[in-house]
């Protein structure tokens, strides 16, 4: 009687597994089967139902039969995972209007053509002028880059870019995205399980950065990232290679592993390859603290003052007709008011330090 006591013990620890499955087979067929609402929640119910009756079998309580309903939901499980795997990610959607095209690239030396640059004019989230430019660009003139929170959904959660600087005033801004079909809105949770690819948008900053705090409403911070010409390069093309293999090949989306952060902390790390995990790569809105903490933001301030510094939704949104949006954001962000190549050539901090690894 012992032996069998331990025996129905021993089935405990496997039913949180199996919870994990069921739930995790629920959201699976949520997002991704192809079938109206209606045809999808009987599928979940169904396939719940199954789980609860497996659930039921190990904990010992089904009687004989119990094995049966097991060996069904691990048979039912199998298949799930083999349809799975056939989902695939694609560029033949039809998009939304602003992740329509891919960014296309050449790179000779320093010379850099970029095809499909955005640039929209909005009015509002659905009322916009729809301008996709090209563009050339001298790596050599490469001056500075700034790292760019947008909140949407409380202080946890931000959008994150990355705008380089050129000495000549132009400016241009990279952004890891889902790539939405139209009528489709993001979710954080559909993020985990293939329901958007990704894109890399390049925008001029008065598309991509205008659209958050003047069209959307989003709450926007702005800080000098502390990083020396060779540094600065080596971003910028990390980008051009990442928009060069999505163009070569669609990938998903992940919300946690391949995100709007990721990305900037992937290429970070090439610069200094022992940057740690943290919880700030998942909670993007702490993001910029993470850069703080490891030396990446302008040296001589608290992380609270040049948070105060850069937030710029109310300059962005005093901008009048006619004005610089890129200059008037900028106005008493710490780093910005010296040289671009002078403050490059200043020293880094381990966030960014050279010579780590090569490109």
């Amino acid at each position: 009687m012992a032996v069998l006591t331990s025996l129905l013990w021993l089935r405990w620890p496997l039913l949180l597994p199996l919870a994990g499955l069921a739930a995790w087979g629920a959201c699976a067929l949520w997002f991704q089967l192809p079938a109206p609402p209606w045809v999808r929640n009987a599928a979940i119910a169904a396939w719940s139902s199954l789980a609860l009756a497996a659930s039921v079998a190990l904990a010992g309580m089904a009687g004989a039969g119990g094995f049966w309903w097991l060996a069904a939901f691990l048979a039912a499980a199998a298949a799930l995972l083999a349809w799975w795997h056939t989902i695939r990610p694609s560029h033949g959607r039809v998009w939304a209007d602003d992740v329509a095209r891919l960014l296309e690239l050449q790179v000779q030396g320093d010379q850099v053509t970029l095809a499909n640059v955005r640039n929209f004019a909005w009015r509002s989230e659905t009322d916009y002028d729809a301008r996709w430019e090209t563009r050339r660009y001298d790596l050599a003139r490469l001056a500075s880059a700034d790292l760019i929170l947008s909140y949407w959904m409380g202080p946890a959660i931000a959008h994150t870019l990355v705008s380089f600087g050129f000495d000549d005033g132009r400016r241009l801004v990279f952004s890891l995205e889902i790539r939405r079909e139209k009528g489709e809105n993001f979710s954080a949770i559909g993020g985990f399980f293939r329901r958007f690819e990704t894109v890399i948008v390049a925008a001029d900053e008065n598309d991509i950065l205008r659209t958050r705090t003047n069209a959307r409403g989003e709450d926007v911070y702005l800080y000098r990232l502390r990083l020396r010409p060779e540094q600065l390069r080596k971003v910028f093309l990390g980008y051009l290679e990442r928009a060069a293999q999505l163009q070569a090949a669609p990938r998903f989306y992940n919300t946690l592993t391949s995100n709007c952060t990721t990305i900037v902390f992937g290429l970070a790390r090439r610069l200094s390859p022992l940057l740690p995990l943290d919880y700030r790569l998942l909670l993007s809105g702490y993001f910029a603290g993470y850069a703080y903490d490891h030396g990446g933001l302008v040296p001589g301030y608290s992380f609270e003052q040049l948070k105060a510094a850069g937030r710029i939704t109310q300059r962005a949104l005093a901008v009048r007709a006619g004005e610089d949006y890129s200059t008037a954001i900028r106005q008493g962000v710490p780093g910005v008011e010296e040289s671009e190549l002078e403050w490059g050539n200043g020293p880094s901090g381990p966030f960014f330090s050279a010579g780590d690894t090569k490109y």
